[in-house]
């Protein structure tokens, strides 16, 4: 009887292990010390303390902070700079800058990627990989066997292949000169093809991906004036882009590929004001969450100033968008993410250190909240299934 007792405990702890595991959901941000912004000016913090990266547990409510762990990460590049595998078992964390050895006033191009373990208690680094020069936003496909790594220092892409937790360096490809300034790359549902924003020559560059082979197709598409951040619709039917102009107060934009046209295309365009800087596309494909700062990174004496971002909801349908909801967040913000469910919104503030949190109905946004992070909330991604 006890030795059945022992059996049916045993099985019971393990029935709870995977059922906790399959209804995990994790957000994780990757968090930077070493800036800060001093009226419209980035500068290099003295002695800063070392960069985090925030694990974060979206199935209760409000959100909590389940661990912290020291990793460099940079604000330089699109808020993407961070990608969980779809189990969350692992997360991949890149670091675009580091502050220069020689002179501690100078941010230099950095080479690592950190792997994360999350399913460790608590988390840590099991590895320091090295991307190209400046790794910046990095997914990993939805089948977790691939990760893509954008080095906007030096136009190319790094290629790394998952199995468990183990990720290794496969190959690179080169898409374009440093002066492209290759920021993102992001995969289609299947895992066939990839798009890559290229900021410094406003192009976003095609990716046909075969097992580890990731070749350039040479089709290019041109969305808007420095597109930067990226996202693909959980169905593979469109992209969203947003294109961050050049900050000089003018009103940016966002667009949408068609991924289901033969070649794919640009076919809507939206304006949604200054510096578009982070986008998500929702769980269900039906809106896209664009962090817009507004000036908020802007000096106070600036006539294109403005002291707040804003985060704007945008509905889409037909392959046209639609603002149906608009709310103040911090300064100087960054990325966006959702819950699994679409119903609650992550958006990280640089000024005031914190993620804020919004409910979301489909027709407006509510703030419920604000958690506290250690640095500035640079990128912020859940997994991708």
């Amino acid at each position: 009887m006890k030795a059945r007792r022992r059996v049916f405990g045993l099985v019971l702890t393990a029935v709870l292990a995977l059922a906790s595991a399959a209804h995990a959901q994790l957000a994780v941000t990757s968090n930077d010390n070493k800036v800060m912004l001093d009226n419209g000016t980035v500068k290099i913090a003295q002695n800063p303390a070392a960069d985090t990266v925030t694990i974060i547990d979206l199935k209760v409510s409000p959100p909590r902070v389940l661990a912290e762990v020291a990793a460099p990460g940079s604000m330089v590049g699109p808020p993407l700079s961070v990608a969980l595998t779809p189990d969350e078992s692992l997360a991949l964390v890149g670091s675009s800058t580091k502050i220069d050895p020689s002179n501690p006033t100078k941010l230099v191009p950095d080479r690592r990627v950190s792997v994360i373990d999350l399913k460790a208690s608590p988390p840590v680094v099991i590895a320091t990989l090295e991307a190209g020069k400046s790794p910046a936003g990095i997914s990993i496909n939805r089948q977790g066997t691939l990760a893509l790594v954008a080095n906007r220092g030096e136009g190319t892409v790094s290629v790394f292949s998952i199995a468990g937790k183990t990720v290794t360096p496969v190959g690179k490809v080169t898409i374009a000169d440093e002066k492209s300034g290759t920021c993102h790359a992001v995969f289609t549902p299947d895992g066939r093809m990839a798009l890559v924003t290229r900021y410094g020559d406003h192009k976003i560059s095609v990716l046909k991906i075969d097992g580890t082979n990731v070749e350039y197709t040479r089709r290019d598409i041109n969305a808007g004036l420095r597109p930067y951040g990226i996202d693909v619709s959980s169905n593979g039917e469109f992209a969203a882009v947003a294109n961050i102009g050049v900050g000089q107060g003018d009103a940016d934009t966002v667009s949408l590929i068609d991924l289901r046209a033969t070649p794919s295309r640009v076919v809507e365009t939206v304006t949604v004001g200054q510096t578009p800087e982070g986008i998500k596309v929702s769980p269900d494909g039906a809106h896209v969450a664009v962090v817009v700062m507004n000036g908020s990174n802007k000096a106070k004496e600036s006539p294109f100033y403005g002291d707040a971002g804003k985060l704007v909801l945008l509905r889409v349908k037909d392959m046209k968008l639609t603002k149906v909801a608009e709310a103040p967040i911090g300064h100087w913000s960054q990325g966006a993410a959702f819950s699994p469910d679409g119903k609650t919104l992550l958006v990280g503030n640089m000024v005031e250190k914190d993620v804020q949190v919004f409910s979301f109905n489909g027709r407006a946004l509510k703030e419920v909240g604000r958690i506290k992070v250690n640095g500035g909330p640079v990128a912020v991604r859940t997994a991708e299934k």
